[in-house]
């Protein structure tokens, strides 16, 4: 039996966060792309860890019968696109994910809570956080 978007979109983040990924975030793009209903975007320190990080997905989803349709950018691994039809994975490095920076083309988003996985806050909050304790 197939997934569901919010059971895909769960196991992925799961996935990711298993092999540390950082500052994992989903997008609901629904109402602002054809191409997906959610972008999964995360972080890995290295190329090691980028790749290590979209090989777990990838073996979650196929043992849970959802194989990839494809995946792209796995040889450089500073950013490997995952893509799972009604939901895109993005794995970055820090370096490349801060210059495409995705969550900001994407601003108009709302965020997707998961349960069992701790998620960056957006920016704006982050910024706001720390203003507050300067203060």
């Amino acid at each position: 039996m197939a997934l569901t978007l919010a059971e895909k979109t769960q196991l992925c983040a799961l996935a990711a966060d298993s092999r540390k990924a950082e500052d994992i975030v989903v997008l609901d793009v629904q109402q602002l792309s054809s191409v997906a209903d959610h972008f999964l975007i995360c972080s890995g320190s290295s190329d090691r860890q980028v790749r290590a990080i979209a090989d777990a997905i990838a073996e979650e989803l196929t043992q849970h019968g959802e194989k990839p349709l494809a995946m792209e950018g796995y040889q450089k691994g500073t950013w490997i696109l995952i893509d799972c039809a009604d939901l895109i994975v993005h794995v970055f490095d820090d370096d490349t994910r801060r210059f495409y920076g995705l969550e900001r083309l994407w601003y108009r988003a709302p965020r997707v809570e998961v349960p069992g996985v701790a998620f960056a806050m957006p920016q704006s909050a982050a910024l706001e956080a720390l203003l507050l304790e300067e203060g």
